[in-house]
């Protein structure tokens, strides 16, 4: 089974868990299985040199029953439908655990936005925002950032479909897409939101036990957005990053990372590569390390049963989508690791995304203290409703999730019916 067909197959199979669970009709799940709307666009950009080069789009459109489609963008050389397909679904279960009125939406150009000039990236997101037409909208279809993609690929995207909308109505379209700089209609705290939504998953879980963060220990797998914002986050905590791995390779200090030069080093360089502090080590043996908290902030699919029977942590917190396959969860389990699914731990970004697209809609800017103050109270009230679930059905956190996501689904379905 190829890598995408297992991500996919790992997905459904915690649906079907859950499913099960909640007693979930045949016909909804039948919905659920698959993408509305599946998008796959070609199309032709100039390069510097003068040649044209034809890159492949992607738009799946998974499930708006609850409200518009919602989902990350992702410029990534490994972009596949089926992956798509998979990260969709999830969006429509993360929105649905935070009561957040959007369904699951994702997609990507397949590119490595590395190799990439400035202008040469502008003109792919432009040129895919217009191959992607009228399948978007502020009430239709919202895209986000994800992997390779940021701030100033929404604003370019944004600008482009205001400028293809009529002219009566251009400034209206601000909010077809979140994450923008806040200069251009984003809102304070949407860059740390995923990171800082982690974290709240951390601190809920450790005082639950009654536990201290000061002088704890972490591991991040990905530096990027979620994972230099989270480990700069539990920084203030007393939480010391003590190994870091990315695409380039990975590192280990026993001392721990200052985590404010990692990320401007990451920033600047776009990796850890060639890093003063910490020492190389292997793949195997940053996973391997002992430490409190592992938080892979990577892509999906990193954390195997080999993996799962070395990793030395208490509390592992999906910071991205799917890191964790189906197979070690349940070694993890049986090991008393604790595990924080993805739809509840990296949540924090779409649910500030909800909060951009709303002060557009009302023409606001809300406070930084505003955001902070309500992205807390929406982490920590999914979180006690997991644990409850969790607890009372005796099962895994994953589990109570997607069960909390599919009643809420369920319950709609129940009430709207199918029309005609």
């Amino acid at each position: 089974m190829s890598e995408e067909s297992v991500f996919l197959a790992n997905v459904h199979e915690q649906m079907d868990r859950a499913a099960r669970l909640v007693g979930l009709p045949p016909h909804i799940a039948g919905i659920l299985a698959e993408p509305k709307n599946e998008l796959i666009v070609h199309f032709p950009v100039r390069m510097d040199d003068g040649s044209f080069r034809l890159f492949k789009g992607y738009r799946i459109q998974h499930n708006n029953l609850l409200g518009p489609y919602k989902g990350g963008l992702r410029f990534h050389p490994e972009t596949r439908l089926d992956d798509l397909k998979a990260l969709a679904m999830q969006m429509t279960l993360k929105c649905a655990l935070m009561e957040i009125p959007f369904g699951g939406a994702k997609g990507g150009v397949k590119c490595d936005p590395r190799e990439l000039s400035d202008a040469e990236l502008m003109r792919v997101t432009r040129r895919f925002t217009h191959a992607l037409g009228g399948n978007i909208g502020p009430e239709y279809d919202i895209p986000a950032p994800d992997v390779g993609t940021d701030a100033r690929t929404m604003v370019w995207l944004m600008d482009t479909y205001m400028n293809t909308v009529g002219h009566a109505q251009k400034n209206s379209q601000q909010r077809v897409v979140t994450g923008k700089t806040v200069e251009c209609g984003g809102t304070w705290g949407r860059a740390k939101a995923t990171g800082q939504g982690v974290v709240h998953c951390i601190t809920e879980w450790a005082r639950a036990r009654n536990l201290s963060l000061e002088g704890k220990t972490a591991l991040i797998q990905g530096y990027g957005k979620v994972g230099s914002h989270a480990a700069l986050i539990l920084s203030k905590l007393g939480v010391s990053v003590v190994g870091v791995g990315d695409h380039s390779g990975y590192r280990l200090n026993p001392e721990g990372f200052n985590a404010h030069r990692l990320a401007d080093y990451v920033k600047q360089h776009g990796s850890i590569e060639g890093y003063a502090s910490g020492e190389l080590c292997s793949r195997d043996d940053f996973f391997g390390h002992s430490a409190d908290i592992l938080i892979p902030a990577a892509l999906q699919n990193q954390i195997g049963e080999a993996e799962a029977r070395t990793i030395d942590v208490k509390l592992i917190v999906e910071g991205a989508n799917g890191p964790v396959m189906t197979s070690a969860e349940a070694i993890l389990q049986e090991r008393g690791i604790d595990v924080v699914p993805d739809i509840l731990a990296n949540a924090g970004g779409v649910t500030v995304s909800y909060y951009e697209w709303v002060q557009n809609g009302r023409q606001e800017r809300w406070e930084p203290e505003k955001v902070d103050y309500r992205l807390d109270r929406a982490m920590t009230r999914a979180y006690g409703r997991v644990v409850e679930r969790a607890r009372d059905a005796g099962c895994s956190m994953r589990d109570a999730a997607h069960a909390l996501s599919l009643e809420r689904l369920m319950s709609v379905y129940d009430q709207r019916l199918i029309f005609p």
